[in-house]
């Protein structure tokens, strides 16, 4: 049996800017709590005394709404750290890897996404409406991680092209040093495997 829609909180109705005002206040620490709802419910009191509240906005919102929304902030907050923390190994991990681990991390990471996304959609906090929107924006996520080990792959092709042509290029002139100091055709043709099986 489907789980029925979450019903929208009085914080998800907030007009954005007295939202915004929220999330700068609930963002300082010297703020309490109790101070944001004041302080918001106090906005809120103006917007309404001069009809400048919106249509199906609160006309006040209660501690409890303020305090949930505070806990989504902070979980939200800290799935982001943490998602740059677990980045941040990787990149020093990966950062001269092949490519092909590379590509194995991003395939984890999107699969991962799309079980977190299936997750909440279970719980019913993303609604039929928002999904196919979530869904848009992890195939955006998916083509752009592609595209990016495309050119990532392209560069390292590059890289070892330009290696390959400097090493060339090195040899060349060593040859002819070599040659006008005499040595033989057997040594100098042994040095420019040796070299240019390195490059």
């Amino acid at each position: 049996m489907p789980r029925p829609k979450r019903q929208r909180s009085s914080i998800d109705m907030l007009p954005d800017t007295v939202r915004r005002q929220l999330q700068e206040l609930l963002a300082d620490r010297r703020v309490t709590q109790l101070e944001a709802v004041r302080r918001i419910n106090a906005i809120l009191a103006e917007l309404n005394a001069s009809g400048q509240l919106p249509d199906g906005a609160p006309e006040k919102v209660s501690k409890s709404a303020v305090n949930r929304y505070a806990v989504d902030m902070e979980e939200a907050g800290a799935k982001l750290r943490q998602s740059r923390e677990v980045a941040e190994v990787w990149i020093g991990k990966l950062g001269a890897a092949p490519q092909g681990q590379v590509g194995n991390l991003v395939n984890e990471i999107l699969r991962t996404l799309s079980f977190d996304m299936a997750l909440t959609l279970q719980r019913g906090e993303i609604t039929a409406e928002s999904a196919p929107g979530t869904v848009d924006m992890l195939k955006g996520l998916a083509l752009t991680m592609q595209r990016l080990e495309q050119a990532s792959t392209l560069n390292v092709k590059r890289e070892k092209e330009i290696r390959q042509q400097a090493a060339e290029a090195a040899v060349d002139a060593a040859e002819k040093t070599m040659t006008g100091q005499g040595m033989s055709r057997e040594s100098i043709d042994t040095i420019r495997r040796e070299i240019l099986g390195i490059a």
